[in-house]
């Protein structure tokens, strides 16, 4: 089974022999938000790098017209060095690696210093083309979208493909290349989050990146939309706006009473010394006691706690 050094269990990259790239692969990996700027406006970037999200994403594809791709690589290089100071992973998300876009956002990070956290790698449909850009790039950890319908099919390929940090759902080009229209909870999606969220585990690749929700200012939808991807066992969510970092850091923490029942587990756990155990007429074993610690966890990632 294809093994990577961040699988579960993995020793954090930390202290004096780890890079502060490593660092920024690790901060990657454990990232709640991702949160999306175009590349082609600068003015932005600050704000976005002080958003509180976990990591940001310079855009060089959706969100950038043909004819501003150059001047969004020159826009972001000439803010690069800047953008360390804010001590937020920075992630670039290229074009498809098979278009002349692609090919020049390839040619263009080679000369990037410092690298990027992660390359984003949209319309992700080929092992071998992931693979060509992790080497391509010397070693720069990949974030693939899957977000077609042949990106689903090769999703046991892409997820084994050397490289690869964690997969993202592209949902929105996803359902404009299948013909999918969906309900007001997206029922109709859920065999493509099962299937990236089985083949994240299959692989021990770091948990799974949701899709963005693309009303802006209706927090009750981002809510139910991250809650969701929790459900589903991913650990983050893309954002298009940085007031959704916040209310994404909350939908994915544990509640106080998740909170007290895990605690409680692991308490009960540790008194029996690891035999099976009863609380509250419920059997407490091996499995109970790692989705408590799963949620403990949660916690320790957040510095919110849902009530």
């Amino acid at each position: 089974m294809p093994r990577t050094h961040l699988e579960a269990g993995a020793m954090p990259v930390h202290g004096a022999g780890a890079s502060k790239s490593d660092a920024q692969t690790q901060r990657c990996a454990q990232a709640r938000s991702l949160l999306f700027v175009p590349g082609n406006r600068p003015e932005r970037f600050q704000k976005a790098a002080r958003s509180g999200a976990d990591v940001v994403i310079l855009d060089l594809e959706d969100s950038v017209p043909a004819a501003d791709k150059g001047s969004a690589r020159t826009a972001i290089a000439r803010e690069w060095a800047a953008l360390q100071a804010c001590d937020v992973p920075l992630v670039v998300r290229i074009n498809a690696s098979d278009t002349a876009a692609g090919e020049d956002d390839l040619a263009w990070l080679k000369g990037l210093n410092p690298r990027p956290a992660a390359v984003m790698v949209p319309k992700a449909e080929s092992r071998e083309a992931l693979a060509a850009v992790h080497e391509r790039l010397d070693g720069i950890v990949t974030l693939p979208i899957i977000e077609s319908a042949a990106g689903y099919a090769a999703l046991p390929s892409l997820a084994a493909a050397p490289g690869v940090l964690r997969l993202a759902v592209g949902h929105i080009d996803f359902m404009a290349d299948v013909g999918i229209q969906c309900d007001e909870q997206e029922s109709e999606l859920a065999p493509l989050r099962f299937a990236v969220a089985i083949a994240t585990r299959l692989n021990r690749l770091a948990p799974a990146v949701d899709g963005v929700t693309v009303q802006i200012d209706d927090e009750a939808r981002l809510r139910i939309d991250a809650q969701r991807a929790l459900r589903f066992g991913y650990g983050a969510k893309l954002c298009i706006h940085p007031r959704q970092v916040a209310m994404v850091h909350q939908a994915l923490a544990p509640t106080e009473p998740e909170l007290e029942w895990a605690r409680r587990v692991i308490a009960a756990d540790a008194a029996a010394e690891g035999a099976a155990v009863q609380l509250d007429g419920r059997m407490v074993d091996l499995p109970v006691v790692l989705q408590a610690r799963r949620t403990m966890a949660r916690a320790a990632d957040s510095s919110t706690v849902r009530t």
